[in-house]
């Protein structure tokens, strides 16, 4: 098939910025490079990291940019802005696809695939009869979303990361199947091929029981009350670690809530390790130089990739019970409930420090579950519910 692809008009693919939608199209690319399945071309927003990626030598994947920043392109879209009027995105992303149609439409298509923008269905049946799939990365649209019924209507097919999501879409129409399920994944490789960090290079020593926590410092991934369970342990040689910062990519400037976590962390603090942004290659060392890893989650995760990230490194690990997660790890993780979550994690915690055995065998549990979610594979099922779309 002649296939577009329509991104989030906000980060570049390849994912030179970073980014988990577009680093899971990076994934699907590199599988149609290796086999050759579909000519695709991508529409993205430029950066000028992308000039020099390997990616752009393929023959079969295709990458077309616009650019969103100069000043003749900030005179541009304030004039759509202007002569368009309220839309459903943003003027700066309704501008991107405003640009990307106006190449789509010199193209003959068999699909195209809209990566985690809903709405961009509502332009697009006005002026492109070409079959439209929506990849749904988050629950942006369930029966509460604006024009959720004209948006779901609009699609051909819908693909969630997770059955959370995928469930989501189909209460808009009950009884209705449209959105199917393809579970994301990460590089499984880069976890298992990794050696641990030294511990000494973040204070640690070999006698410690050191517990990760890995993803972005906000309120809603629980990380707050992870503290709090550590200094309920009240045990020196509980040790954390705390992998990341509030936001994407390398910003560590602080946020209100990260006061609030070094404050609460405060009477601890030789028990504390704040890193800050890690560069992502080097998250697998700091994860395997750890005994367990909590994720205490306290909103509704779409799918939850620093759970896989956990399982591949090998780790024990304790997560709640929120959106997408359960269908990730169960059988082979702690899944809590939210309620009491402090309770629950000092219990769940000092159970994995008193008994080693349960940790070898849940350590040998997670790695071997984390290989159903290995990127080859997923690029594999994804472009298998392209050709059923194709056939539907």
């Amino acid at each position: 098939m002649k296939i577009a692809i329509l991104t989030s008009g906000i980060m570049p693919v390849p994912a030179v910025k970073g980014g988990a939608v577009e680093t899971l199209i990076d994934f699907y690319l590199a599988y149609n490079n290796h086999h050759r399945i579909h000519d695709i071309t991508v529409y993205s927003v430029w950066h000028p990291d992308v000039e020099q990626h390997q990616a752009l030598q393929s023959d079969v994947n295709h990458y077309v940019y616009i650019k969103m920043n100069g000043w003749q392109t900030l005179l541009k879209k304030k004039v759509y802005q202007l002569t368009h009027g309220q839309e459903y995105y943003h003027h700066t992303i309704a501008y991107y696809l405003h640009e990307a149609i106006k190449q789509i439409r010199r193209q003959h298509l068999d699909l195209i695939i809209v990566e985690n923008r809903p709405g961009y269905i509502l332009t697009l049946s006005e002026q492109i009869k070409t079959p439209c799939i929506l990849h749904l990365h988050n629950d942006f649209l369930n029966s509460e979303t604006l024009m959720a019924s004209a948006i779901c209507q609009g699609f051909s097919r819908i693909i969630g990361i997770s059955k959370f999501i995928t469930s989501k879409v189909n209460q808009i129409f009950p009884g209705q199947t449209k959105a199917i399920t393809v579970h994301n994944a990460i590089d499984t490789q880069l976890f298992y091929k990794t050696i641990p960090a030294e511990r000494g290079s973040v204070g640690f020593s070999a006698d410690d029981f050191v517990v990760v926590y890995s993803g972005r410092l906000n309120e809603e991934k629980g990380i707050l009350p992870l503290v709090q369970s550590v200094k309920q342990l009240a045990n020196s040689h509980i040790k954390l670690l705390i992998i990341g910062n509030s936001n994407y990519g390398t910003d560590n400037r602080p946020t209100p809530f990260i006061t609030l976590l070094h404050q609460e962390a405060e009477s601890i603090k030789n028990q504390v390790v704040f890193t800050g942004f890690i560069d992502y290659h080097q998250i697998p060392a700091y994860l395997k130089m750890s005994d367990i890893a909590v994720l205490p989650s306290m909103w509704n995760e779409p799918f939850g990739l620093t759970i896989v990230e956990a399982m591949a490194a090998g780790l024990p690990l304790i997560t709640t019970r929120s959106g997408g997660i359960p269908e990730i790890c169960e059988g082979v993780a702690i899944i809590l409930d939210r309620e009491k979550i402090i309770e629950n994690l000092t219990a769940a915690i000092l159970d994995l420090y008193q008994h080693p055995e349960k940790r070898q065998a849940m350590s040998e549990a997670s790695l071997r579950h984390s290989r159903l979610f290995n990127k080859e594979s997923y690029a594999r099922n994804f472009f298998a519910a392209l050709e059923k779309v194709e056939t539907s």
